[in-house]
């Protein structure tokens, strides 16, 4: 697939995790962890991004994702296309580091 059609896409996971008892926070732990080694970028608190290669790469990630799932809380993912995403606007704050604006023959994938 050459670059001009290659559709690089964002996987975004927003979360809200009870922590009350000893297992909600280990539960709340395990999936942060869960993200954050399959390739996850924290955007803000409970707001995690992944950069996928295409729609194929996106059902896998989002299988991952359901598999990966606890038990209680609320959990919603949204994929949007690498465009859109960067058309975000950042209204107070700094960007992070890894927000860093990157042209598309810049990006590497592991």
């Amino acid at each position: 697939m050459s670059e001009e059609t290659r559709r690089f896409m964002r996987l975004i996971v927003l979360f809200d995790l009870p922590v009350v008892s000893k297992a909600d926070r280990r539960a709340y732990t395990l999936f942060r962890r869960f993200l954050i080694n399959d390739g996850y970028d924290m955007i803000q608190f409970s707001v995690y991004g992944r950069i996928l290669n295409g729609s194929d790469t996106l059902e896998k990630h989002y299988k991952r994702l359901i598999d990966n799932l606890p038990a209680a809380g609320s959990i919603r993912c949204l994929s949007v296309t690498e465009k859109q995403f960067a058309s975000m606007k950042l209204l107070v704050g700094m960007p992070l580091f890894q927000e860093k604006a990157l042209k598309i023959n810049q990006m590497l994938l592991f």
